[in-house]
């Protein structure tokens, strides 16, 4: 692989303007180009990064040798297949597809073709993340909060595959054991899909945890809660900070309890994510990136969810 990777970016609206200005300040990158249907947002991208727009992705698969992808989940199976034939390797915005089977279709074209497909869980790569786990251990009980305002973007799928899947790959990847129950309920608000979420999951590991996601609330709010023997832990994602509170046995048998805020080194989630993307090309191995694998199985449960939640809801509410 050349020393600088030639890099496109499919997709340059509400996050994938943020890919195509990463990428053209990062070294050992290239930034070839950007692609959007809307051709008026895809010029004004490509000239606050001065390089080209390309109004389909055919001419700009052809001179690059990865490309993320950004445009709507509905889009995903039909953009990423096309780019991992013209092969390029790719990274994807979560989730990887809308369907489970797609995904699958994918990580096997992926190897079939021996390029990279990373899928963007980009809170896998919040600073704060990094500095508590090492100190999850057991866990026996984890409630995840994630609620967002009312945005148009997004709501070609539900509030599950939108942002509760955030926290269901956080928690796939603390090796928590397999499912093996859940129940779920939610409700479409604004939207045709539910806009709001809760789950409850038991792990095989004695691990229960609830889940809380919502995309009509007035305010933001991205916490998980980990409670663990002698152990709980306070993480704010979107401050970057944790509090620990740890039991501490005193002489006598009695028991002290001590609180640390901890903070994370300053670092944005999504140049961490990219720059996995890039190294994982580069060494031509895994570099802590979030696979395609990964990103199936995250889907898996989030459309397991789905179908739990229409199960509950009033007939002639069907979504899936």
């Amino acid at each position: 692989m050349k020393s600088s990777i030639r890099i496109g970016v499919i997709g340059v609206g509400h996050l994938g303007q943020h890919h195509a200005r990463i990428y053209a300040n990062m070294d050992g990158v290239r930034l070839v180009g950007v692609c959007d249907q809307d051709a008026e947002r895809g010029r004004k991208i490509a000239e606050e990064r001065g390089v080209p727009y390309f109004p389909t992705s055919k001419a700009l698969l052809s001179l690059v040798d990865a490309v993320s992808v950004a445009v709507p989940t509905s889009s995903h199976f039909e953009v990423v297949s096309t780019c991992l034939r013209q092969g390029c390797h790719v990274l994807v915005e979560k989730p990887i597809t809308t369907h489970v089977s797609e995904g699958e279709e994918l990580v096997e074209l992926a190897k079939s073709m021996g390029k990279v497909l990373h899928v963007g869980h980009v809170e896998r790569f919040n600073p704060i993340v990094e500095v508590v786990r090492p100190l999850i251990h057991r866990p026996g009980f984890i409630e995840c909060h994630r609620l967002s305002p009312f945005q148009p973007r997004g709501t070609d799928v539900d509030v599950v595959r939108d942002l509760m899947i955030h926290d269901l790959d956080l928690l796939l990847s603390l090796g928590l054991g397999r499912i093996q129950e859940i129940d779920a309920r939610g409700l479409p608000v604004l939207t045709d899909f539910p806009d709001v979420a809760n789950v409850r999951m038991v792990f095989e590991e004695g691990c229960v945890a609830t889940l809380t996601a919502s995309r009509i609330s007035t305010g933001r709010l991205r916490k998980i809660r980990i409670f663990q023997p002698e152990r709980y832990i306070s993480v704010d994602f979107g401050s970057k900070e944790a509090t620990v509170t740890t039991r501490k046995k005193v002489q006598g048998g009695g028991a002290d309890v001590q609180s640390q805020l901890v903070k994370a080194k300053d670092g944005d989630a999504l140049t961490r994510e990219l720059t996995c993307f890039v190294q994982t090309i580069k060494k031509n191995e895994m570099v802590s990136g979030v696979t395609g694998e990964e990103g199936v199985e995250a889907l898996r449960v989030a459309s397991t969810v789905g179908l739990l939640i229409q199960q509950h809801m009033e007939p002639g509410q069907d979504y899936v």
